[in-house]
């Protein structure tokens, strides 16, 4: 595979643009985010799953995938990153996220790629900040992640903490948390009680606190650690 220039119509030599596949499975975010890079000069794909991705790697030879975690049902996009990394490793990987961890994002505790470039939402500056990553992602200039000390409002969990948030942002009951985690009621109970105090979420007769839980995991303001 060449990344070549190429030629311009009159004989001058012109660096082709970057061609990028942007995997997001949410319609908003995947047309902003595939606008404002198209705006940037790349030559951009968008797809919505782990599946197009993959099926669009050899055709279209990606510089760079960037990829949200948490693509809904089937693979997510740490399964998507690590194949990429084994399969394709010229190819350069870059996260785009609403949660500082993995165990947030996806429930599980794979690990990305030491060379993914992860990019918070919420931490953004502005849309500027993908076109960047993504070239620092090709040309391996450093590893990035997500610098979470002195972060304003800051909330650390442990991850079980992380998993039992993921399994109620998933809108299960205590009984179903046990279920899904092979533990008794009780057991499930206390976990998401010390979960829920882990947030600052104190029980209230005027608010629902699972979903304020959803919201802070939302936030892109909690750290597994």
């Amino acid at each position: 595979m060449s990344y070549d220039a190429a030629m311009a119509p009159d004989g001058s030599s012109e660096t082709p643009p970057r061609r990028i596949i942007l995997v997001e499975d949410e319609d908003f975010t995947r047309q902003a985010v595939s606008d404002s890079l198209a705006g940037a000069g790349l030559d951009v794909r968008a797809v919505t799953s782990v599946a197009e991705a993959i099926s669009s790697l050899e055709e279209f030879e990606p510089h760079a995938v960037i990829t949200d975690l948490d693509l809904g049902p089937g693979p997510s996009g740490v399964d998507l990153l690590q194949r990429i990394s084994a399969d394709f490793p010229w190819i350069g990987l870059v996260v785009l996220t609403a949660h500082r961890s993995v165990e947030l994002a996806v429930g599980s505790s794979d690990q990305l790629p030491a060379d993914a470039v992860m990019l918070v939402k919420s931490a953004l500056d502005s849309m500027d900040d993908i076109p960047a990553a993504i070239e620092q992602a090709i040309t391996q200039v450093g590893v990035h992640r997500p610098d979470t000390s002195g972060v304003a409002d800051e909330i650390i969990i442990s991850s079980v903490q992380a998993e039992i948030l993921h399994l109620m942002a998933e809108g299960l009951s205590n009984a179903g948390i046990a279920s899904r985690r092979g533990t008794s009621l009780r057991a499930a109970e206390a976990a998401v009680q010390r979960t829920m105090q882990a947030l600052g979420i104190a029980p209230s007769p005027e608010y629902n606190s699972r979903v304020l839980a959803v919201r802070r995991w939302q936030s892109g303001h909690v750290t597994v650690r």
